[in-house]
C-alpha cells in the first residue's frame, strides 16, 4: 500500500500543477484581454496627471471600464520593469478603447501616444490671420500668439535673419498636431519655425541665389499673395524679379494692403488715395522690397522666387477670377486695367 500511495502522489502532482497553470493562464488571458469584443464603443478619454503612480493608473483604467483587473495591470507593470524596457508610463490625455487589450493600452501609455489637436495654417496667411484662427479654435489667445511672434528665438533658431521685428514669413504654413493639454503660443511658434527649418531652409541653402534669406522670403510672400492660379506663379515671380533688377517699383497691391491693414475686393478696390498713402510697405511709392515679408509663403512660392525665370512681361493686373492679364508695356497694362474696371462696373450695375 505504501508503494501505491507513492505512485498515486507522484502521478497526481504534475496533473495538479498543469491544472493550476492552465487556470492561471486562463485568468491572465481573461484579465488582460479586451473588455469588449465589439468596436461599437467610442474611445474613452482618460487623463493621467504627471506623477501618477502605476497602481493608480490601473485603478483609473478599471474604473473607466478599459481593463478588467488592476492586479493584472500591476503584474504587467512589474514585468516591464523586470525587462528593463526603455521609457515609462507617461502623463497626458489618452483616447483608449475597451476593445483594446490591456497590453495595447499599456503600450500606448508607455509610448506617450496622447490625444493630438490638429490645426492648419494655409499658405498666404499673415500673423494676424493666424492669431484670429487659433483663438477661434480655442487653442491660444490671439494676443499671446502675436506677442510670441515678436520674440525672436535666435538661440534656438540661429539661422533667422538679424534684427527682425517679428516672425512674419518664417511661420511655415502647414497642418500641425500638438498634444492637446500642452498647447501654448510658444510651442506653436516653435513648431512652425522648426517646420520652416526642415522644409524651406534647405532649399535656400542648397541653391545659389542673389537674395539674402530675408529678401527671398519677402519676395516669396508677395508672390504667394499675388498667385491664385498655379500656372501663373513662375511668371509672377519673374515679373517681380525683373522689376527689382531694372529698378522699377514692384507696385504690388498686397504690400499696400498689408501696410494699411485692409483687404481689397472687386467692390472696394484700392483707391488712388490709399495707393498714395505713405507707409514702409507701399511698393508703389518705395523702390525695392518691403522691410519684412507680408505673409507666410508655401514651398511652391519659395521655390519660384529663389531663381525666377526670365520673362518679357513687366506688369500684370487681376481679373478678379484668380487669373491675371500680363502686359509688356505700361500702355498695354493701362488698357487692360481699364477693360477690367469697365467689366466689373457693368457687372455691379447689373446686380443693382
Amino acid at each position: 500500500m505504501g508503494c501505491l500511495k507513492r505512485l498515486f502522489y507522484v502521478g497526481i502532482f504534475p496533473v495538479a500543477l498543469g491544472v493550476a497553470a492552465w487556470q492561471g493562464w486562463s485568468w491572465w488571458s481573461w484579465a488582460t484581454g479586451p473588455v469588449l469584443a465589439s468596436e461599437v464603443e467610442q474611445p474613452v478619454q482618460i487623463q493621467i496627471p504627471s506623477g501618477t503612480a502605476a497602481q493608480q493608473i490601473g485603478q483609473d483604467l478599471e474604473a473607466a471600464g478599459l481593463i478588467r483587473s488592476t492586479t493584472a495591470w500591476r503584474v504587467w507593470h512589474r514585468l516591464q520593469g523586470f525587462k528593463q524596457r526603455d521609457g515609462g508610463l507617461q502623463a497626458g490625455t489618452y483616447a483608449l478603447s475597451p476593445t483594446q487589450s490591456m497590453s495595447e493600452i499599456a503600450d500606448q501609455i508607455w509610448s506617450g501616444d496622447v490625444v493630438q489637436t490638429s490645426f492648419t495654417i494655409p499658405e498666404g496667411w499673415n500673423r494676424s490671420q493666424m492669431a484670429a484662427a487659433l483663438e477661434a479654435q480655442g487653442l491660444v489667445d490671439a494676443d499671446d500668439f502675436l506677442r510670441s511672434t515678436e520674440e525672436i528665438p535666435y538661440a534656438q533658431f540661429p539661422w533667422l535673419p538679424q534684427n527682425l521685428p517679428h516672425l512674419e514669413g518664417f511661420l511655415y504654413p502647414d497642418t500641425y498636431q500638438l498634444p492637446s493639454e500642452q498647447i501654448n503660443a510658444d510651442d506653436i511658434v516653435d513648431g512652425m519655425l522648426l517646420r520652416f527649418e526642415q522644409v524651406a531652409l534647405p532649399v535656400y541653402q542648397q541653391t545659389a541665389s542673389a537674395y539674402s534669406l530675408s529678401e527671398w522670403v519677402t519676395l516669396a510672400s508677395i508672390v504667394e499673395k499675388e498667385t491664385v492660379v498655379t500656372e501663373e506663379r513662375d511668371t509672377i515671380a519673374g515679373v517681380f524679379a525683373r522689376r527689382l533688377r531694372e529698378g522699377i517699383s514692384l507696385g504690388a497691391d498686397p504690400t499696400v494692403e498689408y501696410g494699411l491693414g485692409i483687404t481689397q475686393t472687386p467692390e472696394n478696390p484700392l483707391t488712388l488715395d490709399k495707393v498714395n498713402t505713405p507707409n514702409p510697405y507701399n511698393t508703389y511709392r518705395n523702390l525695392g522690397l518691403p522691410p519684412t515679408p507680408i505673409a507666410s509663403p508655401g514651398i511652391a512660392s519659395l521655390e519660384a522666387s529663389l531663381n525666377p525665370p526670365n520673362t518679357e512681361f513687366l506688369y500684370f493686373v487681376a481679373r478678379y477670377d484668380g487669373t491675371h492679364v500680363f502686359s509688356r508695356s505700361l500702355a498695354e497694362h493701362e488698357r487692360a486695367q481699364g477693360q477690367i474696371r469697365d467689366r466689373i462696373d457693368a457687372q455691379l450695375g447689373d446686380d443693382l
